[in-house]
């Protein structure tokens, strides 16, 4: 159970697609949202949109590190281009909290080519940079945006890498939150896996005229189902 210091979620990065996707799955199920940018205007803007679908505990907007400093868990949502600027920026805020790192380290233009940093992955980068006074989890990178901004059930699951045990239990609850399935993967090194496999779904899309290639684990029965909030 996500306890009440956890309990509000910072979504850097909410003005994007992704993000924004995110941040309208954890509303719609009741969760506490913040959503931060570099521009507070853009928070607020983006806010707004999901705010009028009239769900109970209104999306507030604030720039990244005041949305940071508001928030037990902070999922951070950027090209991979303003990684390390975000989390130098929220750096000073980020002792005790949970770090979900969403960023893919892809290098435009060659987006279906896997091309990890010096660090291994995105995830290790942001482990590297804030050390040991977060913990770090990875996870969604291989869900489409066009699904998380739908009603409909997605037939996608989600890996989830992570700093500890307890880390990535809470994010398997954010998970199924979202109306997801989330497996738990290993520890934080394992993120390599998963941000690598974004490469090779774009290949697929672009392959096979789709925007929605996605993972799906098979053979192995799963407690981590869904929340029934989104799937109403």
């Amino acid at each position: 159970m996500l306890t009440d210091k956890q309990g509000t979620i910072a979504v850097l990065g909410g003005t994007g697609k992704e993000g924004k996707g995110l941040a309208f799955r954890w509303a719609k199920a009741g969760l506490t949202v913040v959503i931060g940018s570099r521009s507070i205007d853009r928070a607020k803007e983006a806010a707004a949109e999901i705010n009028s679908a009239g769900y109970p505990i209104p999306v507030m907007g604030e720039d990244n590190l005041n949305a940071v400093r508001a928030a037990g868990i902070v999922v951070l949502s950027v090209p991979f281009s303003a990684h390390r600027e975000t989390l130098e920026t929220i750096k000073s805020a980020m002792p005790g909290k949970i770090l979900v790192d969403v960023t893919v380290p892809l290098v435009p233009p060659k987006v279906t080519k896997v091309q990890m940093p010096p660090a291994g992955s995105a995830a290790l980068e942001a482990r590297e940079i804030l050390g040991n006074t977060a913990e770090v989890a990875s996870a969604f990178q291989n869900i489409s945006y066009e699904h998380l901004q739908g009603n409909e059930t997605i037939g996608c699951d989600v890996l989830v890498t992570g700093t500890s045990k307890e880390t990535r239990a809470v994010v398997l609850e954010l998970v199924a939150k979202a109306g997801l399935v989330g497996w738990d993967a290993g520890p934080l090194e394992n993120s390599l896996v998963a941000e690598g496999l974004t490469s090779v779904l774009i290949h697929i899309n672009k392959m096979y005229g789709s925007t929605h290639a996605g993972i799906r684990i098979t053979g192995v029965a799963n407690k981590n189902q869904p929340s029934q909030e989104i799937s109403k």
